[in-house]
């Protein structure tokens, strides 16, 4: 029993020697002040948002995946700036007399990001 006892002692001082020694390495668990209300470390330019920006958008993780207030500014935002520069498109179109479908030939199926298709891979 004493040699339980003992090796519960042992135990204990080198799980003490080693919370003081992480502490002493690594800090002693000071954490950053807490963001102020309804602000977020999630940043997008004021305007002009590129892929590289979207590709560099960071949201905070929590229980159960990221911070939802986070991702809905963030598609607010886009969804702002897209609408800006398409409203400029349709002016710009609208100034030069070109027509949506004259650019048929030039648009991208399924979008930006889209796989190419089978037939595309099957011409090249």
């Amino acid at each position: 029993m004493t040699l339980v006892l003992l090796y519960l002692v042992v135990l204990v001082l080198i799980a003490i020697v080693l919370f003081a020694l992480g502490s002493v390495l690594f800090g002693r668990g000071e954490s950053l002040p807490p963001l102020p209300r309804d602000t977020t470390a999630t940043v997008l330019p004021a305007s002009g948002v590129t892929g590289a920006d979207v590709d560099a958008v960071k949201f905070s993780l929590t229980l159960r995946g990221y911070r939802t207030s986070e991702v809905d500014w963030v598609l607010d935002r886009l969804g702002q700036e897209l609408d800006l520069v398409r409203g400029q498109l349709a002016a710009l179109r609208a100034a030069h007399g070109i027509d949506d479908d004259d650019w048929g030939e030039h648009r991208i199926e399924g979008g930006a990001h889209a796989l190419p298709s089978t037939e595309a891979e099957g011409e090249a």
